[in-house]
C-alpha cells in the first residue's frame, strides 16, 4: 500500500482528497492541517467587517474524511526532507510518504516595510479576520469616549482583489459601524492607498472603472500613486502622486498589499520566490517526481508567459485535481499529464448587492454580477465540502 501525504486542507489539497478517496488503488491518505476546520479563505472579507459569522466559512475537515482509506491529522508543518521522504512537525512525530502534495496555504506579506507588522492588521486567515472585526467594534464604541475621531477612520493598505473586496464589505457594514459610535454613517470613513495608479489590472478598463466609479460614489477614498513609507501608531506615512511626504491617522489600519506562500518552502530548502516554486508542467517539484505542489506555494507559468497563474481559489482547487490524478498516473507507471486551466471567470465583490467582472467569458457587473460571483463562490465551497457544506453554507440570497 503507497502512502499519499496531503499537507494543507485548503483548496488544493481538499480537491486532492476527493479524487485520492475514490480511486481503487491501493492506497492510503494522510491529510494533514494545522487547524481541524477548512476556510472558505474567498470569503474573508466578510467576516473581517462582521456582515457574516466565522461558521459561515468554515466546516470541519473530519466531515468530508472517509476513515477507511484516509487518516487526517492536526499538526503543524516544519519542514519537508524530499530527500528522505519524511515530513517534519512541531507538535507530531515524523511521517514518511511515498508521494506528498504541498498545499500549505499563504500569509501576509510586509515586504520589510517598517511598521507593518506592529501597527497594521493582516488579514489571512479566520483568526485575523476575527481580530480585524473586533478592533474595528472596539474603535467605534472608543469614539463615545473621547470624540476622537480617528477611531472612524478606516485605511486599507492595497487596491488588490483582496483590498478592493474589502472595502465593499465595509461599506456594507457602515450603518452598523455608525451605530457603535453613536453617529451618521456619513461619519464613518473609509480609504485605500495605492501604490500604483492600477485598479484591479486584471479587468479591462471600462470594467474596473465601472468598481472604481461605484465605490467612488459610496465614498470610498482612494490615493493612488502613493508609496507608504513606513506605518506607526494610528499612522500611514507615505509620498503622495506629486512626492510630497503626508501623513494619514485613522484607528483601524488593514494591510492588503500582498501574500507570500507557506514558510516551509524556504525551510525545505526549494528553490522559491516569496514560498512559491516553479514546478514542473504535471505540478511535481523541480527533479523530485514524489513531490508535487499547488495552490498558493506553486508558480506555474503558462508557456511562452513571463509571469506565473495568479493565487486564486479555482487555480489552486485545478492544481490539487490534476496533482492527485497524476501521482495515480504515476504509481501506475503511466505518463503524467500537463496541467490545463480552465478559467471560469474573475468576479469582484463591492459588497453584497455589487459585483463586477467576467463568469464564463461572459461580462458581469452590478446584480448580475453579484449573482454570478455567489455562484462562483458556492461552486468553491461544494468542490471542497460537497453537497451537505454548499446546502448549510451556501450563498443563496441573491434576491436584494
Amino acid at each position: 500500500m503507497k502512502e499519499i501525504v496531503i499537507l494543507g486542507a485548503g483548496y488544493g489539497g481538499l480537491k486532492a482528497l476527493h479524487y485520492l478517496q475514490k480511486v481503487k488503488e491501493d492506497i492510503h491518505v494522510t491529510l494533514i492541517d494545522k487547524n481541524d476546520y477548512h476556510c472558505e479563505i474567498i470569503s474573508l472579507a466578510e467576516v473581517a467587517s462582521g456582515s457574516i459569522p466565522k461558521e459561515k466559512i468554515i466546516f470541519p475537515i473530519k466531515e468530508i474524511v472517509k476513515e477507511k482509506r484516509t487518516t487526517f491529522i492536526q499538526a503543524e508543518v516544519t519542514e519537508i526532507d524530499s530527500k528522505k521522504k519524511v515530513i517534519h512537525f512541531n507538535n507530531h512525530e515524523d511521517i514518511c510518504y511515498d508521494y506528498v502534495i504541498v498545499s500549505l496555504g499563504f500569509h501576509s506579506e510586509s515586504f520589510d516595510m517598517p511598521g507593518v507588522e506592529e501597527n497594521t492588521l493582516p488579514m489571512d486567515s479566520i483568526d485575523t479576520a476575527l481580530t480585524i472585526y473586533q478592533h474595528i467594534r472596539n474603535e467605534m464604541e472608543a469614539y463615545k469616549s473621547d470624540h476622537d475621531k480617528k477611531h472612524l477612520k478606516i485605511i486599507v493598505c492595497g487596491a488588490g482583489f483582496t483590498g478592493v473586496e474589502l472595502l465593499g464589505s465595509l461599506k456594507d457594514m457602515e450603518n452598523q459601524y455608525a451605530k457603535w459610535a453613536g453617529v451618521s454613517s456619513e461619519d464613518i470613513e473609509l480609504i485605500c492607498i495605492n501604490r500604483s495608479n492600477n485598479f484591479l489590472p486584471m479587468f479591462k478598463p471600462e470594467m474596473a472603472n465601472y468598481g472604481l466609479s461605484w465605490m467612488k460614489k459610496w465614498g470610498i477614498k482612494f490615493y493612488f500613486q502613493s508609496q507608504i513609507q513606513k506605518i506607526s501608531e494610528n499612522q500611514v506615512h507615505y509620498t503622495n502622486a506629486e512626492g510630497k511626504e503626508c501623513t494619514m491617522e485613522a484607528g483601524t489600519i488593514i494591510w492588503t498589499t500582498g501574500v507570500s506562500g507557506s514558510d516551509v518552502i524556504e525551510a525545505s530548502g526549494y528553490e522559491q520566490h516569496r514560498g512559491r516554486v516553479r514546478v514542473n508542467a504535471d505540478m511535481s517539484a523541480p527533479e523530485d517526481e514524489y513531490v508535487y505542489i499547488v495552490g498558493d506555494v506553486a508558480a506555474f507559468f503558462p508557456e511562452g508567459e513571463k509571469h506565473p497563474y495568479p493565487t486564486t481559489a479555482q487555480i489552486a482547487l485545478q492544481m490539487g485535481h490534476c496533482a492527485a490524478e497524476n501521482i495515480i498516473h504515476h504509481l501506475k507507471g503511466e505518463k503524467t499529464k500537463p496541467f490545463v486551466y480552465h478559467n471560469r471567470g474573475t468576479v469582484a465583490s463591492i459588497g453584497n448587492t455589487k459585483s463586477f467582472g467576467v463568469g464564463m467569458g461572459i461580462p458581469v457587473k452590478g446584480y448580475i454580477g453579484s449573482v454570478t460571483k455567489k455562484m462562483i463562490d458556492n461552486l468553491s465551497l461544494f468542490e471542497t465540502g460537497g453537497v451537505k457544506e454548499l446546502m448549510a453554507k451556501g450563498k443563496f440570497d441573491l434576491y436584494h
